[in-house]
């Protein structure tokens, strides 16, 4: 993997709207169903908001009927990285970009096979590439 992408607060915040910003760098969450991607069927791969690095493939995509977008994979092993998240009273496991470190979401063991996991991502932390 390449080096990691660091930068300041005030750098984030001059790139990102203040949601993104609070999604991304702050690891908060969007409301469920208000993400423009939750429902968003074209085919392509969806990028880190922050630093345009390839997360996940519409092929992995699926309706989890959670409001968020689900995936059942990253589009590959060195995508994202993954550490426990005790926040809020949940246990539960947080997924950052492996890049820059942006807050992504979660992963939760209740997905689809072949993986049988379900990365529940923000919308806010995404951009889509049709390529």
């Amino acid at each position: 993997m390449n080096e990691k992408i660091e930068k300041s607060d005030d750098e984030w915040r001059q790139e990102l709207s203040e949601a993104e910003f609070s999604v991304c760098r702050m690891a908060g969450t969007e409301p469920p169903f208000s993400g423009v991607y939750y429902d968003h069927k074209e085919s392509g791969h969806y990028l880190c908001r922050c630093c345009g690095a390839l997360l996940f493939s519409s092929e992995s995509k699926y309706d989890s009927g959670s409001g968020w977008p689900s995936y059942w994979q990253p589009a590959n092993d060195d995508a994202i990285t993954t550490s426990e998240d005790m926040a809020h009273g949940m246990r539960r496991v947080e997924v950052r970009c492996a890049a820059c470190d942006s807050h992504l979401g979660h992963v939760f063991p209740d997905g689809p096979q072949p993986t049988g996991l379900r990365y529940c991502i923000n919308s806010l932390s995404l951009q889509f590439d049709k390529g």
